[in-house]
């Protein structure tokens, strides 16, 4: 029996969608951010919280989107990017947050696809810079955002949390 030539079968990754989350999305997102804030030294989870945080970027557009990488079945990782306005740079800029993709999905290209999906966006509306943290004890994700061109700066992040008080 002979086989005829068709074309390759797409990675799973290829499947995918980036597109902005929907307020539908909810659960899932906080499911990441929960997952995200459980590793990270400075945050302690708190789905309510998060759900809190999450819908308010979802129920206004202008101050910041959340897109997420999906199937028509899935949502795999999400990206947070926050609008805000640079003196510096005299336009706006976005701040990026949340980079998560979930365990199962990872090393398929869905962060980097999410990553390359935002500067898309940046310069597709005019934005003049993307700052992200990153914590300063994983190399790991340090160097997955050196791959994408990011750059340490000189500025180091201070806070002065007020919601606990």
């Amino acid at each position: 029996m002979k086989f005829s030539h068709t074309a390759p079968i797409q990675p799973l990754s290829q499947l995918a969608r980036i597109e902005p989350a929907t307020v539908e999305d909810l659960p899932r997102l906080v499911d990441l951010t929960t997952a995200l804030f459980e590793i990270e030294a400075d945050f302690v989870p708190d789905r309510q919280v998060q759900e809190r945080g999450l819908e308010a970027i979802l129920e206004h557009p202008n101050r910041g989107r959340i897109f997420v990488a999906r199937t028509d079945y899935e949502i795999m990782g999400m990206v947070n990017c926050q609008f805000t306005i640079s003196t510096a740079m005299g336009g706006f800029v976005i701040l990026l947050e949340d980079v998560i993709v979930h365990p199962t999905f990872r090393r398929q290209g869905y962060g980097t696809r999410l990553v390359n999906y935002v500067i898309d966006f940046a310069k597709r509306k005019d934005f003049k810079r993307i700052t992200l943290l990153t914590d300063k004890i994983s190399d790991e994700s340090q160097a997955f955002f050196e791959n994408l061109n990011f750059q340490h700066s000189h500025m180091i992040p201070m806070r002065l949390n007020l919601a606990g008080e």
